[in-house]
């Protein structure tokens, strides 16, 4: 099925995807209104298979930011991946899933001192810098830190741009280089960040030949670089590759760092979770602005829906991610006539709209509106303004998958259903029992407050 978006542009809906299979039974419980999540795990494990496959150097540093939901820490935490944190909050956080403190890069360069002498405490030794300033306070409160340098190379497009507050210009690089040196402290790489949603892959081959120039100053002031961290940037959403990226990103440390032993990192985020969370939201009231003709009739000229999630909760990813988002109803409306339509949030707030303009079918109270593609910076910024909920969170994962995970995360069997998938006899799908709060005949999910995992670079999923 095919929904024309705001912008007028075509997306594919499949509605016999495993998400709105789960959609549609939470959705069809007596009752049901909240808003709610449904995360699809495979969809994770997918995402990291495909990341080993087409940039096999780059080891994956999760944004612990794009979204901290503990399922997916735990996921990529038992598949060996890594980390990306900018807080004491997120270090700890992915330390108590029994993640070493070498998997942990604290990738924040102007980091608040309390959380400095936290990750001294931990051991977290990796951390970057951009400026003069934070190597002094480093030097002051953790000076055996392995620090990496953080250069600004921006993305002529990207959906989030980062250069105007994070990394220095290349060209004063070695000038930082040579504070650091002075200062007796222990540089061992470089890093950047073209631009979260970065929509420009030659940026990247710009970046590491700027990371090369750098390694190769660090060379003549005594330093032995061995760490380059190539940042975020990559896409998530469905249907995106990364094949683009990956041809620049390899060819670029062939060219640039064939003869050196580096180890490179990266730091992707949206790319593990945006496609993974799906969001429905039920319409609690509908308004239709009306005028009046030449001969007196009133007709409808648009119509307000209001939805029970909004800027304040998960679509903040509007004002703060520039996201546009686009709604898919949850029934088809086959005789329906489209109607200029706008999506508002529940507060009693004027800017919680959540779509401006959209052509929408006659839809009524009590209805669903489902939006793909909302898994990334919408739940971790997410508020409870004016005493609406953050939505709760549903998993489904496929159960070859969940046979081999199991014993490393804390989703227990005595929380699944199973639920058969179409066509696929060998491939049954679990599913987390649904919260009570979404009013479903079905045991609260408890998660324990500590977790202890083996966490397992050899594990093999799929």
């Amino acid at each position: 099925m095919k929904i024309q978006t705001s912008g007028g542009d075509q997306i594919e809906v499949d509605r016999s995807s495993n998400s709105w299979a789960m959609v549609q039974q939470i959705c069809q419980q007596v009752g049901q209104e909240n808003a709610f999540y449904v995360c699809n795990l495979s969809s994770i494990l997918e995402k990291h298979k495909g990341w080993q496959a087409v940039m096999p150097r780059v080891e994956p540093h999760y944004a612990v930011k794009c979204n901290n939901d503990l399922a997916v820490l735990e996921i990529l935490a038992t598949l060996g991946a890594c980390f990306d944190c900018a807080s004491r909050a997120e270090i700890r956080k992915v330390l108590s899933l029994g993640v070493s403190p070498d998997r942990i890069i604290f990738a924040n360069p102007a980091k608040i001192s309390s959380h400095i002498r936290y990750a001294a405490d931990v051991g977290v030794a990796t951390m970057t810098f951009d400026d003069v300033c934070e190597l002094h306070k480093i030097q002051n409160l953790y000076p055996s830190a392995r620090l990496v340098i953080r250069i600004r190379v921006d993305a002529t497009d990207a959906q989030c741009p980062l250069g105007m507050k994070f990394g220095c210009e290349p060209n004063d690089a070695p000038q930082l280089l040579d504070v650091a040196r002075s200062l007796n402290l222990n540089v061992v790489g470089v890093s950047f960040h073209v631009g979260s949603g970065c929509r420009e892959p030659a940026v990247f081959r710009r970046a590491i030949s700027a990371a090369r120039d750098v390694f190769d100053y660090a060379s003549t002031v005594g330093f032995k670089f061995s760490l380059l961290d190539i940042g975020g940037g990559y896409p998530g959403v469905r249907g995106s590759s990364l094949t683009d990226i990956a041809a620049v990103v390899n060819n670029a440390l062939e060219d640039f760092f064939r003869d050196m032993d580096v180890r490179v990192i990266a730091e992707p985020g949206r790319y593990y979770v945006t496609s993974a969370f799906t969001l429905a939201c039920n319409i609690h009231s509908v308004r239709k602005i009306t005028d009046v003709d030449d001969q007196g009739r009133r007709f409808e000229t648009h119509r307000m829906y209001y939805i029970n999630d909004g800027v304040y909760g998960s679509f903040n990813c509007v004002l703060y991610d520039h996201q546009v988002v686009c709604p898919v109803p949850l029934k088809e409306y086959p005789e329906s006539r489209r109607i200029s339509s706008s999506v508002w949030g529940p507060t009693c707030d004027g800017l919680d709209r959540v779509i401006e303009d959209i052509s929408l079918p006659d839809m009524n109270i009590g209805d669903w509106m489902v939006f793909e593609d909302m898994g990334a910076y919408t739940l971790p910024v997410a508020s409870t303004f004016n005493g609406f909920p953050v939505p709760e969170v549903c998993y489904i994962i496929k159960q070859h998958e969940w046979a081999q995970l199991k014993n490393f995360i804390s989703l227990s069997r005595a929380e699944l259903e199973v639920i058969e998938e179409p066509n696929a006899a060998d491939e049954e799908l679990f599913c987390l029992k649904i919260p009570s709060n979404l009013n479903a005949p079905l045991a609260s999910v408890k998660k324990p407050e500590a977790f202890a995992t083996i966490c397992s670079s050899d594990l093999m999923v799929g």
